[in-house]
């Protein structure tokens, strides 16, 4: 049973199927996730981790390639470029709106025959000791195997399999972004501009058809209380990032001005890290065990990197319990850095004017060491090999907590 039918479930299904397990996803709302969000990239590593399972193919029609990042300051200056792909050439980061990687992941689960129940709300779950109980909000029950939380960053399962477990941190920041046509940029097609701006950050790159699509992340030191935000109309918003870009070099406040579409803001959150990633038969992969904020840009290529490892794991070992603790061994290491590097670079976009200064000075020497050496392969060049045996963890049969 998977809970969940974002990215990570349909995903953790396909590479289910392909191992020869049988899953089910259920999911809490009356359709999926067509038009949530606003629009993100699937890294070369998400990308090599969909060719594992052939399911590569929908998401890289669905985007374009991004192969590099260049950061400037409020002044314009040049802080330094990231490249955002493998060495390999046949696999390029892409960047695609986020309902369009739902709609591409989904529609190919659904082709391969796999069972996806809207309206299916997990309100509990226990384990049976054979099985896995799960009790949705219509009052229906369901049993399997195993249970996967694939529910996200404000997951029910994570709290299923461990109440005590930490919520979601609030970064400081909030985003909101749009699209924008007639205003020219002196930027490459696919090539991402990130400027760290005087009062806010922006980023913006250059899409294939001429329109450029952008994104702004707002220093709140104060979360914004629930329905705070969705209360703030588009109008408004482009009046205040109008003004909080007016001072920076670029076309931060032109793009945000004649922006044709603004789409809803909310808070930054990120999981820095989860005690319990799983408890007897029941498991959370994605950001439901390990959130990154948006500014890693990996949050949907580790989810998709956890479907086929955990995948793996199952199909490799004898029992479930190897399996959940041979996948931990080998994920949290990864995505627990990836996370951590995320909050960092959430701390400089809300530096103040000392700290902004420091920044600048350091980062054109510290970011090209960084960003395009062992750092970056480790991140991009990531590969999950499907023919190899995971292999069994080190303290099988001991205990579990």
């Amino acid at each position: 049973m998977i809970i969940g039918s974002g990215i990570a479930g349909p995903a953790a299904a396909m590479a289910l199927q392909k191992a020869g397990i049988d899953p089910v996803v259920y999911e809490a709302h009356t359709t999926g996730a067509d038009g949530v969000g606003v629009f993100l990239t699937l890294g070369s590593n998400g990308i090599d981790a969909l060719r594992t399972i052939d399911a590569d193919a929908p998401a890289i029609t669905a985007g374009f390639a991004t192969p590099t990042m260049d950061i400037v300051s409020t002044t314009g200056k040049a802080l330094g470029r990231i490249r955002t792909s493998r060495p390999d050439a046949n696999v390029t980061s892409r960047t695609l709106k986020r309902a369009d990687l739902y709609g591409a992941i989904r529609d190919e689960a659904l082709r391969r025959g796999i069972r996806i129940e809207h309206d299916k709300r997990l309100v509990d779950a226990q384990n049976t000791g054979n099985g896995v109980r799960a009790v949705f909000a219509d009052g229906s029950e369901e049993y399997g195997d195993l249970l996967i939380g694939c529910d996200g960053i404000h997951s029910t399962v994570r709290g299923l399999i461990d109440p005590a477990a930490p919520a979601p941190a609030y970064s400081g920041l909030i985003g909101l972004g749009g699209y924008t046509r007639g205003v020219p940029v002196d930027t490459r097609t696919g090539s991402y501009r990130m400027m760290f701006g005087k009062r806010a950050f922006f980023g913006y790159v250059p899409a294939p058809d001429g329109e450029v699509w952008w994104f702004a992340n707002l220093p709140r030191p104060a979360e914004p209380a629930r329905g705070e935000l969705e209360n703030i109309g588009s109008e408004q918003w482009r009046r205040e990032l109008t003004d909080l870009f007016a001072d920076d070099a670029g076309p931060a406040a032109a793009l945000v001005r004649a922006s044709q579409e603004i789409t809803p803001a909310g808070p930054m959150h990120a999981l820095l890290t989860l005690p319990a990633w799983h408890r007897g038969r029941m498991i959370t992969i994605g950001d439901a065990a390990h959130a990154p904020s948006p500014t890693s840009g990996q949050g949907a290529s580790l989810s998709v990197e956890d479907a086929v490892e955990l995948a793996k794991a199952l199909r490799d070992l004898p029992t479930i319990e190897s399996a959940f603790t041979a996948y931990e061994a080998l994920r949290r290491p990864r995505v627990e850095r990836i996370v951590k590097q995320a909050a960092r670079v959430n701390n400089n976009k809300a530096a103040g004017p000392a700290g902004r200064i420091i920044r600048d000075l350091v980062m054109p020497l510290i970011l090209p060491r960084l960003a395009n050496g062992e750092q970056s392969r480790q991140t991009y060049g990531h590969h999950i090999d499907w023919d190899t045996t995971t292999a069994a963890p080190e303290n099988a049969g001991r205990p579990q907590p």
